[in-house]
């Protein structure tokens, strides 16, 4: 198709309505699985993302007579839990000044607290001039729905920087990942820290041995519908032991996961007198692993970071990995080498009294995010990061 041939603009009501091949064709070789066909169809197919629970799949996407050229998931919420990118004093100013803040159109993923390209453009296309034209279906087909603004959360630096540069309000928030430098054991890993540090460390790890806990990563082949039930009660255990848990994933989504994802899903176990006690679902590529959900039916000292950081941290050396991105919040993971990392997000509000407060509030955010970094990295130990990027510049 002649690249002049003009441009369509169709919302997708599922992600079904589009052929996996000709969306993930789109998808860069690598890219993490939360922009993958098959990880957006069980989210909807399994009822986990749907108008019921808040996120009415809106997916915008650009064609040339039948080829798929350029994609952005997105979802009309009605609600902000499961971004992470917390709004919820905006609704409140909203209300305050009588504008309807839900719904909004957020462009992103559903409960995926992970930086992933959001634009997603066909091999050979001029990328920049696809961007502007998704960005525009999306304020366009957001004011069509009437709804508050959009919001993009967890695009790539360079989209952010686009995203900025098109008039939406940057924000930067701070996630904790660990980076891997090079190192050739876990001895390499416990050799940043100081005396005090490191033998904590050693005698928080060496707990699983003491309670009789083993750990092991399960992955590929070795994955069973079992795995996936299990992740699902771990999942679920979680969410009903704290007040702000909230159980938004079914078990369809698990299964539909393990069965189509099988090459990027990992399930690290606790076992005890041969019973699993615990565990984390993890996604995985080459270069990096996602900590995603993790719960336990027995309670055992250090149990958490034993499952959740200590054993992944070891595999991600043994494998060769860079990053290891364990999910959002979670200060904890300072003191265990877990370095602070901006991550990004935009917004459109099309209520100019919003508009104006939000970018009020952010900036004053931004101002109090460098003390929380200095922090950071002196209860770490690590050396400077750096300043921190200003809106409109990029920064890892």
């Amino acid at each position: 198709m002649p690249a002049d041939t003009p441009l369509q603009v169709r919302i997708l009501d599922a992600i079904r309505d589009v052929p996996a091949a000709q969306w993930d064709a789109l998808v860069a070789e690598g890219a993490p699985p939360f922009v993958r066909h098959a990880w957006l169809s069980a989210m909807e197919e399994s009822g986990s993302a749907t108008e019921d629970t808040g996120w009415a799949p809106h997916h915008l996407t650009l064609w040339r007579g039948k080829k798929l050229v350029a994609a952005a998931p997105a979802y009309l919420k009605f609600h902000s839990m499961g971004e992470y990118i917390y709004d919820f004093g905006w609704a409140n100013a909203a209300a305050q000044l009588g504008v309807e803040y839900y719904p909004k159109l957020l462009v992103g993923g559903p409960l995926s607290p992970a930086t992933v390209p959001r634009f997603l453009t066909a091999p050979g296309e001029d990328a920049g001039s696809l961007r502007r034209a998704l960005l525009q279906a999306a304020v366009d087909s957001a004011q069509e729905q009437d709804c508050s603004g959009v919001h993009v959360l967890y695009p790539t630096d360079e989209e952010a920087d686009f995203l900025e540069e098109a008039g939406l309000a940057r924000r930067i928030t701070l996630q904790f990942h660990w980076k891997n430098p090079g190192y050739k054991s876990y001895d390499d890993y416990l050799a940043r820290f100081d005396s005090k540090r490191r033998n904590q460390l050693k005698r928080e790890r060496g707990a699983a041995a003491t309670q009789g806990i083993q750990l092991r990563t399960v992955r590929g082949a070795d994955l069973t519908e079992e795995h996936a039930r299990r992740a699902y009660t771990f999942y679920t255990s979680t969410c009903e032991r704290h007040a702000w848990g909230q159980v938004q994933l079914t078990p369809g989504f698990f299964e539909r996961v393990f069965r189509d994802l099988p090459h990027a899903v990992e399930m690290v176990e606790a076992v005890k007198d041969g019973k699993v006690i615990a565990g984390a679902f993890n996604l995985a590529t080459p270069e990096r692993l996602y900590g995603r959900y993790w719960g336990c039916t027995e309670e055992h000292p250090f149990l958490h970071f034993n499952v959740c950081l200590y054993h992944s941290v070891d595999d991600c050396i043994r494998s060769g990995r860079k990053v290891f991105e364990p999910g959002a919040g979670g200060e904890h993971k300072v003191s265990r080498g877990f370095e602070p990392t901006a991550v990004h997000s935009a917004h459109l509000i099309f209520d100019k009294r919003l508009d104006k407060a939000v970018r009020s509030f952010l900036r004053m955010e931004h101002a109090r995010l460098a003390p929380a970094v200095e922090e950071a990295e002196r209860i770490c130990g690590l050396k400077p990061w750096g300043a921190l990027p200003a809106p409109g510049s990029t920064g890892t």
